[in-house]
């Protein structure tokens, strides 16, 4: 089952030079910022943005993620109510993670 929110995504067209807005004019904490994962957050907040560099979003990619404790029985779980999953449970090695839609085509991620 969803535990908490994990993040939310949003496009910028440059990383680096959005991470630097966040932090000097927002007050942002950066979390993480390895290649083109860059992440933010407000001073004593949990959910992260992430600053996701690209020309734009994907179709119906809403970029908010839920953490989950077991990936594969929340998949099996959601699957049996006739959640519409759009990726299946993968690890690409940074971690674990899946894919569904709502009734509206929207697109959110599960991460373990």
């Amino acid at each position: 089952m969803i535990k908490k929110f994990s993040s939310a995504a949003i496009v910028v067209s440059n990383g680096k030079r959005a991470m630097r807005w966040y932090k000097e004019k927002l007050g942002f904490r950066v979390v993480d910022h390895e290649g083109h994962w860059i992440t933010v957050v407000p001073r004593g907040g949990k959910t992260v943005l992430h600053l996701c560099e690209s020309k734009r979003a994907e179709r119906g990619n809403t970029g908010i993620s839920f953490v989950v404790d077991d990936l594969d029985r929340t998949y099996r779980q959601f699957s049996k109510r006739g959640v519409r999953f759009t990726q299946r449970p993968v690890d690409k090695g940074w971690g674990k993670f899946a894919m569904f839609a709502d009734q509206d085509g929207n697109i959110f991620w599960l991460v373990e």
